[in-house]
């Protein structure tokens, strides 16, 4: 029988060891992840990346014709070193990155106190960012427009090591709000 700590990682709850999990939670995303959000859902001409790594969806938001600001916490060698939780003025466009899954709820919220009405927020996360009593309660006050769940698995790789990590048992999905909606999200599935 596997130990607990196997079973976590497998089924993608690996924040039961903090060993094993990146220190500053940096998972680059497949670039692929971009390409099918952007077959779905069109955004404002500007587009804030606000926890770019090294830029592997903003070089394909760029690719598609955005103006992209990219930002980080972390000098990873693409964008710009920012603390995204000590910006407060509004950002005229919408904002759109894959967060450190600890501090996803967060993100979503500061990204939704910055943008404008009509704006949008798209958070790429896990699907079970879905559960849990708190983001019921944020939910309810905050419906993300839809939801389009990857039918396939994106891979996520620590540290941004595609060829380390080639694949990942883990569900994700885009979340995407336009702030003031407030009816109930719809659900799609993409790729």
């Amino acid at each position: 029988m596997k130990d607990n700590a196997s079973v976590f990682k497998t089924i993608g709850a690996s924040n039961h060891t903090d060993t094993d999990r990146e220190p500053n939670d940096y998972y680059a995303t497949e670039p692929i992840a971009m390409d099918l959000l952007l077959a779905e859902e069109s955004f404002h001409h500007k587009v804030w990346e606000c926890a770019c790594g090294e830029g592997h969806l903003s070089r394909r938001l760029k690719a598609h014709g955005y103006e992209v600001i990219s930002t980080d916490l972390i000098d990873r060698g693409y964008g710009r070193v920012l603390d995204f939780f000590r910006v407060t003025e509004k950002f005229d466009g919408d904002i759109i990155t894959n967060p450190p899954y600890i501090f996803a709820t967060e993100f979503v919220e500061h990204a939704l106190e910055l943008i404008g009405e009509n704006h949008k927020v798209a958070m790429f996360l896990k699907l079970t960012f879905l559960e849990g009593k708190k983001r019921r309660i944020f939910f309810e006050k905050n419906p993300p427009k839809t939801v389009y769940v990857c039918s396939g698995r994106i891979n996520c790789a620590r540290n941004g090591d595609f060829e380390k990590y080639e694949s990942s048992a883990i569900a994700y999905a885009w979340f995407v709000w336009e702030k003031g909606y407030k009816g109930s999200p719809v659900i799609k599935w993409i790729n």
